[in-house]
């Protein structure tokens, strides 16, 4: 067998140094072997798209069938979207590329001695190069068992869980109209005051008063009560201050109440305990902080408080120059030196730079550090509400909710899911009638008193 290095000539796009050129580099000495992208996230189908030219095989594994739109997954979770408004098939959004294979599996560990991903159903898989884009999960900072009370949202099966706990409310608090039990199912606590957990807030207002309250005449408007608890000074602290001020007033305009410097104790059945304060509630949703995969702690290398991986200036593990690890996983310092935040715009272009490495054959020493491009945040509160920061561009109101729904239907993919998502959304602006609003698991159904 020819063991003698081999030498290509390959054009290498790097995303994070805005650079082209032509290399001639020594491949990875474990070259025969495929090209493993774990994950099939922003980070990942990015990183899978912008191999499409090389030669060997790209094999991308994920426990799903398909690409989630995270962004928009509140949406679902508020009946405004169907999911397949915001999800698309792997295979088919892959299917003009030859070199790519779809393995649906979920990783147990990495064997890096041997080069190697062990998974639960699936014979083991060798690698040559390795990029590590599993994702995260909600983190309940050590108390687990409020999982159960308090669900996050991160998956699809996330969001029709949300989904159906909010149809039901209104359903039970019909049945018991008048009681404290009523005022319990439509209490709606939500833990986190970043984008998640504010965009979850405004729109539960919005469905709630405007698009619920009708279809159940006997309770009353104001009945639907939300409270939105942050453990911070402010909300959306990536944004300035005064952003985070408007997006604030902005909620509480909308009749959601915003609890600052208040940290969640205790959840149970009953509600929570935020700060001295017992809050009653039938429906809590998690959205403060994110934990990594706990495939990351099979790589035998140091991970932050998070359990995301201590990278190299490269996304590489210190002594594996050929395992490359992105998006949520990563813990990776920007240019002033603060971790970069776990964005689809940082994973997308983190995957593609890490795709130029691969197929330029890119030696350990020779490769540009990483360096993102903040191209801006947003974030949405409601009907026509909205921040937006560009650098030192600031926007809120009507104009920065328009750019929002620019830069989502945006990056949609696929032209049919941005007509419909486009429609869905002059649909609801105009009527206030959501168009997802049912319920069919049979075995959730409420029992009649």
């Amino acid at each position: 067998m020819d063991m003698m290095p081999r030498v290509k000539l390959r054009f290498a796009f790097f995303q994070g140094e805005g650079r082209v050129g032509i290399m001639k580099h020594e491949l990875n000495p474990h070259g025969r072997n495929p090209v493993v992208i774990v994950g099939g996230g922003f980070g990942g189908l990015a990183a899978a798209r912008a191999l499409h030219h090389m030669a060997g095989e790209v094999v991308l594994i994920d426990r799903m069938n398909h690409h989630l739109f995270q962004p928009l997954l509140y949406q679902v979770a508020t009946a405004a979207l169907s999911p397949g408004d915001i999800a698309w098939p792997l295979r088919t959004l892959l299917r003009s590329q030859a070199n790519v294979r779809i393995m649906l599996d979920e990783v147990r560990a990495i064997d890096r001695a041997a080069h190697r991903i062990e998974l639960l159903n699936g014979e083991p898989v060798v690698y040559s190069s390795l990029i590590l884009a599993p994702g995260a999960r909600h983190s309940y900072f050590g108390h687990g068992d409020w999982e159960e009370e308090a669900p996050g949202l991160k998956t699809l099966p996330d969001a029709l869980e949300l989904r159906e706990r909010m149809l039901l409310a209104f359903e039970k608090a019909e049945r018991v109209k008048g009681t404290p039990e009523a005022r319990d199912e439509l209490t709606f606590v939500i833990v986190g005051g970043g984008p998640t957990g504010v965009e979850l807030a405004g729109a539960l207002a919005e469905i709630g008063r405007k698009a619920m309250a009708p279809d159940f005449p006997v309770l009353h408007q104001t009945a639907c009560r939300i409270l939105l608890i942050e453990g911070g000074a402010r909300i959306l602290e990536a944004f300035t201050p005064a952003l985070s001020s408007r997006a604030q007033a902005s909620l509480e305009s909308l009749g959601v109440t915003v609890l600052l410097n208040c940290r969640v104790r205790e959840v149970t059945s009953k509600g929570v305990l935020a700060g001295s304060e017992f809050i009653r509630s039938a429906h809590m949703i998690w959205a403060a902080g994110n934990v990594a995969s706990p495939i990351l702690a099979s790589l035998g290398v140091p991970l932050d408080s998070s359990g995301r991986v201590l990278v190299e200036p490269d996304l590489s593990l210190k002594d594996d120059p050929w395992v490359f690890v992105i998006g949520d996983a990563a813990h990776c310092l920007s240019a002033e030196q603060k971790p970069l935040p776990g964005l689809a715009a940082v994973a997308m272009q983190e995957g593609r730079y890490v795709a130029g490495i691969i197929a330029g054959c890119v030696p350990k020493g020779q490769r540009t550090p990483f360096r993102y491009r903040n191209r801006g945040i947003l974030a949405t509160i409601g009907r026509a509400k909205a921040v937006a920061q560009f650098g030192p561009l600031l926007l809120s109101g009507t104009v920065a909710w328009l750019a929002w729904c620019f830069v989502h239907i945006f990056f949609l993919i696929g032209f049919r899911n941005r007509v419909r998502v486009m429609f869905e959304w002059v649909w609801y602006y105009v009527t206030f009638k959501p168009g997802a609003r049912l319920i069919y698991w049979k075995d959730r159904r409420i029992k009649s008193p």
